[in-house]
């Protein structure tokens, strides 16, 4: 059973299988461009990368990679004013790997500067003992986490892409429902999902508290260096949780405990129009298709 995740780009949506990914996009004039790419990951080749949390670091890095290709489409149809018989070819070649890696590297720096050193270094600077300092860093990094996505959600440019977002995840909730793909039908679907990125970045920041507990209050230099280092393990950890939790919607308890990450997504989802959830299930359906699955069949594990 394959796996399939989504991910909101430039006015539009990236969906992704087990051996291929998809981008739709809604052009200037209004059509939607789709462009597919298969997908050679390491877990197909080598059952070391299928093991529990090691599959989850492996996992995490191909969405950011696929994410960013996917993006960089996305923004290339976006900001075209004419298309031409060519232009899928054109915009299908998106960054090269040198531009790639830079912006990767520039995004995780980024994160982890801001959501993991930041946090550890001014509990630090307050001079917590030992006892609470784990606890508070967790505190301040939640508090952070939640006032960075609170003001991002303010800016009027990135409203469009939340909207993306919650197409995406109507979609899949949807088809998990086994209903047929169509945008009136979709509508009806929650916005929400516990396999959502929003919860999943969240519960690292749960977990990396119980993790950093082993280190007690180190110098600041192994407490950088532990916060760099562990995240990959963490983010690991965060994975299967999230995967659990897709796989038992129907538990209450886990779905209790799942709460603050549901609630969170309220800051990253707008309510989204027809014509966006039009985009997603075209992304979806193209993705079933190149699985070799029917989209109107429940046969794929979705996540989100």
């Amino acid at each position: 059973m394959a796996n399939v995740g989504g991910q909101a780009v430039l006015e539009g949506v990236m969906m992704r299988g087990a051996s291929n990914w998809a981008v739709a996009v809604r052009k200037p004039d209004g059509d939607i461009a789709e462009v597919h790419q298969p997908i050679k990951s390491p877990m197909a080749r080598h059952w070391v990368f299928r093991l529990p949390v090691i599959r989850g670091v492996v996992a995490l890095g191909e969405s950011l990679a696929i994410g960013f290709r996917a993006l960089a489409i996305s923004a290339n149809y976006a900001a075209a004013a004419e298309t031409t018989e060519g232009e899928e070819e054109e915009v299908s070649a998106e960054l090269t790997r040198a531009q790639l890696i830079f912006a990767f590297a520039i995004a995780i720096g980024f994160a982890v500067l801001l959501f993991k050193v930041s946090p550890a270094l001014i509990t630090d600077w307050i001079g917590i003992k030992a006892g609470w300092f784990v606890i508070v860093e967790g505190g301040i990094r939640v508090t952070i986490f939640v006032l960075y996505l609170s003001l991002i959600s303010l800016f009027p440019d990135l409203r469009r892409v939340f909207q993306y977002h919650a197409a995406e995840h109507k979609a899949i909730n949807a088809y998990e429902a086994g209903e047929e793909l169509k945008p009136e039908i979709v509508q009806r679907y929650s916005l929400i999902h516990p396999r959502c990125g929003t919860a999943f970045l969240l519960w690292v920041m749960v977990i990396a508290i119980f993790v950093f507990a082993f280190f007690g209050r180190p110098h600041w230099y192994w407490l950088i260096a532990t916060r760099i280092l562990l995240l990959p393990v963490i983010a690991g950890i965060a994975y299967e949780l999230i995967r659990f939790a897709g796989k038992h919607q129907d538990n209450r308890v886990l779905m209790s405990l799942l709460a603050p990450g549901m609630w969170l997504q309220r800051l990253t989802t707008r309510e989204p129009s027809l014509d966006q959830i039009e985009v997603s299930i075209r992304a979806l359906k193209e993705v079933l298709l190149l699985e070799n699955n029917d989209p109107n069949e429940r046969k794929v594990e979705v996540m989100a």
